[in-house]
């Protein structure tokens, strides 16, 4: 099966969906298509967050958190679909507490207010392949054990455990999407490494492979929006990443070659960076800055994560449509045109 014969699962117009997370990086990508696939698009949004990016778009917002429950019930009332993509990333100003609301507390809201709703479809659930921490004995597919690395994985995964055993219990259709590192235009996490591949040396902490798994923010909606859909997706987790997995430098030097610099590796010992990150979040997090080295950041160099992504394929017939070389130099030119990231190509032009 190909992206071609999808034709048939479709979100369908009219449609009531219900997004959380809708003003991030992912969650504004796939509420711009859900509203230009017709549906008929909710979504819960912070009264800080900026909705200025979707507002040329017919979207009902409610505004507060995601784990009030009086906002979400009032938002879920009468939705067919729910696309829960809200996460909490780590910063120095959030205590634990904010990453067990937002991805336990908010997921079990959702599910029990939906349980109302007579002609409810299929509740989406986008996790994340951090659950599984550093994989020992790569590529691990979706039944690898759960290992999260730190609080936001640790709660990403005890939200997900329980929406696994809630629906089966209740009759609530779901699907769990774990996306592997999301990039593309408009994403800003992945710049510091792009950054760090312009200059004369990548400095890598550790000796691990540096195995590193991509999706593009294209196609993770696509699955998404598929997911909510198609029958074999019912009851369902899917790892979602490309078919293959990249190295840490073999990401850096597509970057580098696509802007026209080049680097040297060097490797440094990983083991007191950690001591130093652990004692600099605990400093920042006390005065309350955001920290410039933690723990998680150097996990990013030293975890090996690589995945079988075939269940994808296999189940839903979802191919692919940027090979990850051609997203990470369209990403790359994004990041250039925007004065975020030197092209020497252009200087030497």
């Amino acid at each position: 099966m190909t992206n071609d014969s999808h034709a048939s699962y479709m979100i369908p117009p009219g449609a009531r969906v219900l997004v959380t997370g809708a003003t991030g990086f992912t969650g504004s990508i796939l509420t711009r298509k859900l509203v230009n696939a017709g549906a008929e698009v909710s979504a819960i949004a912070r009264e800080s967050s900026n909705t200025s990016a979707l507002g040329d778009l017919k979207i009902t917002w409610h505004r507060g958190q995601v784990y009030d429950e009086k906002v979400v019930a009032a938002a879920a009332k009468n939705a067919q679909y729910v696309f829960h993509v809200a996460a909490a990333y780590r910063e120095a100003k959030y205590g634990d507490e904010i990453y067990r609301k937002v991805h336990v507390e908010s997921t079990r809201l959702l599910a029990q207010a939906v349980l109302k709703n007579e002609d409810f479809k299929r509740f989406v659930h986008v996790s994340t392949v951090g659950v599984h921490g550093h994989i020992a004995n790569p590529p691990a597919d979706e039944n690898y054990p759960v290992h999260p690395g730190d609080i936001s994985q640790e709660t990403k995964a005890e939200a997900e455990l329980w929406l696994r055993k809630f629906a089966p219990e209740h009759n609530l259709s779901y699907a769990v999407i774990r996306p592997a590192a999301i990039y593309g235009p408009g994403d800003t996490r992945l710049l510091k490494f792009f950054r760090m591949a312009s200059r004369r040396f990548l400095f890598l902490p550790g000796h691990t492979r540096g195995l590193y798994h991509l999706v593009h923010v294209d196609d993770l909606t696509n699955v998404i929006m598929l997911a909510a859909v198609h029958p074999a997706a019912l009851n369902e987790v899917f790892i979602c990443g490309s078919p293959e997995c990249m190295t840490l430098e073999g990401i850096a030097r597509v970057v580098a070659d696509e802007i026209g610099s080049r680097f040297t590796v060097v490797r440094v010992p990983a083991s007191p960076l950690f001591v130093a990150a652990d004692c600099c979040e605990k400093i920042c997090r006390m005065i309350g800055i955001e920290p410039p080295i933690h723990r998680r950041r150097l996990a990013f160099f030293t975890k090996d994560r690589s995945f079988n992504t075939s269940k994808l394929r296999e189940k839903l017939g979802y191919v692919m449509r940027r090979t990850d070389e051609a997203g990470l130099r369209e990403t790359a030119r994004w990041y250039c045109a925007r004065g975020l990231l030197r092209s020497r190509k252009e200087s030497r032009a």
